[in-house]
């Protein structure tokens, strides 16, 4: 293995928009998301981060194989209801960075590299300025949900020890497609919230 970090933006970015959303789509047909993705949504999806200004996706690349991907953006680039319930909350989404997914191949786990998505991605935040806080949302299955992994290990303790806090009244909801879905249908997402020191 040949394993880096860089952080991608602008053209940097579009060059890899392709190998980005085949990850993405890769990784999440996985529990908990089990999303049935579409390339063409995806690069579209992705291309937004290259044309928000001071957004990032942190990408690990094994030799230039992208294996592994986290982007973030200000909450600013964000839909009007995930900015209108933060400032319901008492936050100002003006400074609020907002962390999407992190993906990475399973073979590539347990080496620090989700770690070092979360370092990078609040490095970059920082420097940006303005900001106080970092946030994301997971999404919240059923603990009955039928195609929960009996070994399946939430990622809560991992939040937890990179700062992150549990918001329990602040959720939204996303929609897509399932594996076993004929169609889109919303899915339940709570927020983790972090104050940038």
């Amino acid at each position: 293995m040949n394993l880096r970090i860089e952080r991608l933006s602008g053209q940097g970015l579009a060059a890899r928009l392709g190998d980005l959303a085949r990850l993405r789509i890769a990784v999440f047909r996985d529990w908990p998301y089990l999303y049935d993705g579409d390339q063409a949504y995806e690069e579209r999806y992705l291309r937004s981060y290259a044309e928000t200004p001071d957004s990032v996706i942190v990408a690990a690349l094994d030799g230039e194989k992208v294996v592994g991907a986290a982007t973030a953006l200000p909450m600013a680039g964000e839909p009007e209801e995930m900015r209108a319930a933060f400032a319901k909350a008492g936050f100002d989404p003006n400074r609020i960075f907002y962390f999407g997914e992190s993906v990475l191949l399973s073979q590539y786990r347990g080496q620090g590299i989700g770690v070092e998505f979360f370092r990078q991605r609040e490095a970059h935040a920082r420097e940006t300025g303005g900001y106080t806080h970092a946030t994301f949302c997971a999404v919240d299955r059923p603990a009955d949900h039928p195609r929960r992994p009996a070994d399946y290990v939430p990622l809560d303790d991992f939040w937890r020890r990179r700062g992150f806090t549990p918001l329990p009244d602040m959720t939204v909801h996303f929609s897509w497609k399932d594996l076993d879905e004929a169609e889109e249908s919303p899915k339940l997402m709570r927020f983790w919230i972090k104050e940038l020191s």
